[in-house]
């Protein structure tokens, strides 16, 4: 008994975005393609980042995403005014609950998403500008432990003694 060999396919975000697709007219019955269908979403707004981390959160728990947990780094760093961190249980859990944020985001209007680590799926970095979102394996999470790198309380500076 032969049996064949198992074939893993993985596309990242942007693969899928930039498929096309060429229809033949024997394909359709003769008849002309449809015109293209422009995707629907909702105007960009301005969102504060109170109200973007409650989103953020809200996907992240619809998505069964870890462990999720909210530091508020507004007085270590302006990068952000809060940063997300939560676990996956395997890579296409991590993708798949980084897909659904990015996705929900840009349904409620949230625009210049910039994304990084999507085609590993081991830690995904979503920054939605004043909220930055880590979605990581378990493994991962363990190994850089940014709760406890960002939650740490600031080292008060030194003063020369006279």
């Amino acid at each position: 008994m032969s049996s064949s060999p198992r074939v893993r396919c993985s596309r990242t975000r942007e693969e899928v975005t930039h498929l096309t697709i060429a229809l033949n007219s024997e394909d359709v019955g003769h008849h002309a393609p449809a015109a293209p269908v422009a995707p629907t979403l909702a105007p960009a707004v301005d969102i504060d980042a109170e109200t973007l981390a409650k989103l953020v959160c809200a996907s992240l728990d619809d998505s069964k995403a870890e462990e999720i947990v909210t530091l508020d780094i507004r007085a270590k760093s302006s990068l952000a005014d809060t940063m997300i961190v939560a676990s996956g249980r395997s890579h296409r859990h991590v993708g798949a609950i980084a897909d659904r944020l990015i996705d929900d985001l840009e349904g409620k209007g949230v625009r210049d998403l910039r994304v990084e680590g999507l085609p590993h799926c081991d830690w995904v970095l979503i920054d939605a500008g004043d909220v930055l979102v880590h979605v990581f394996r378990p493994e991962v999470r363990g190994f850089y432990n940014l709760e406890k790198m960002w939650a740490a309380e600031p080292v008060p500076t030194r003063t020369a003694k006279a």
